[in-house]
């Protein structure tokens, strides 16, 4: 079975041009010709074709794809066992640019399309980003975490101030009572536990009782999350727990 240049060339997605180029420098030269002198490539030329084209796809310039192709101690074999190689070194590169890329698309989904003033401006020294890929594969599957990423990707400047403030009002708030002797599982700051609870829901996802609770668990048994929180008084990570646990237990 024989082809012609032109069945050839639309096979592998060639002009009949480069198939002339890599017979003129001896690349790739048909094994017969037809008896008007035309070109007929057979199945031994296409597979040759094949190497050529892989290598190329992979950036060899053609000098070394002859030499690679017509190494006298290379077997078939050992040709794909060099292919295989280099395609998995392709796959994992090209992972690499896929996970790099992800990472950007996340950084937008965030919200955090800021200049790098405006970020340290909202969030000061805290990276919001920090502990987003741990959080992904802790809530990753989750609608709380979908929400939240879907509800981010859209704020702006100005949104992120407002929740900041919120926030901080709530935690200055929190620190009053704790200081003032306030229990915590007084009306006042399971009160403030609720805000709490509600600045989550209208900020971020819906924070329903028990995923309060969750939430501050992690606030006493996480170090990173404990130091965040104290870091407006000692023991208010603590403080905060036992309002949210006295809060979830009045509304259950």
């Amino acid at each position: 079975m024989s082809y012609s240049v032109g069945q050839v060339a639309g096979f592998a997605g060639v002009t009949v041009r480069t198939l002339h180029h890599y017979d003129g420098i001896g690349l790739l030269s048909p094994s017969g010709r037809s008896h008007a002198g035309h070109r007929r490539y057979d199945d031994a030329d296409l597979d040759r074709l094949q190497q050529i084209l892989f290598y190329r796809e992979l950036g060899f310039p053609l000098d070394e794809v002859a030499a690679l192709l017509d190494d006298p101690d290379a077997d078939p074999q050992e040709h794909l066992r060099r292919r295989h190689e280099l395609l998995s070194g392709r796959i994992r590169k090209l992972q690499e640019m896929a996970a790099a890329v992800e990472t950007a698309l996340e950084a937008r989904k965030m919200g955090i399309n800021l200049t790098p003033e405006e970020k340290f401006e909202v969030f000061g020294d805290h990276d919001p980003e920090q502990y987003a890929e741990e959080a992904e594969q802790r809530w990753g599957a989750g609608e709380a975490y979908r929400e939240s990423r879907r509800r981010t990707a859209s704020y702006t400047k100005r949104d992120w101030l407002r929740i900041k403030a919120e926030s901080e009002g709530n935690t200055a708030r929190l620190v009053a009572a704790m200081e003032e002797g306030a229990a915590p599982d007084s009306v006042r700051a399971m009160d403030l536990a609720e805000e709490h609870r509600a600045l989550i829901s209208g900020s971020y996802y819906d924070c329903g009782y028990a995923m309060h609770v969750g939430l501050a668990e992690m606030y006493v048994t996480d170090e990173r999350f404990t130091a965040s929180v104290d870091a407006a008084k000692p023991g208010l990570a603590a403080y905060l727990r036992e309002a949210i646990l006295a809060n979830a237990a009045r509304h259950a």
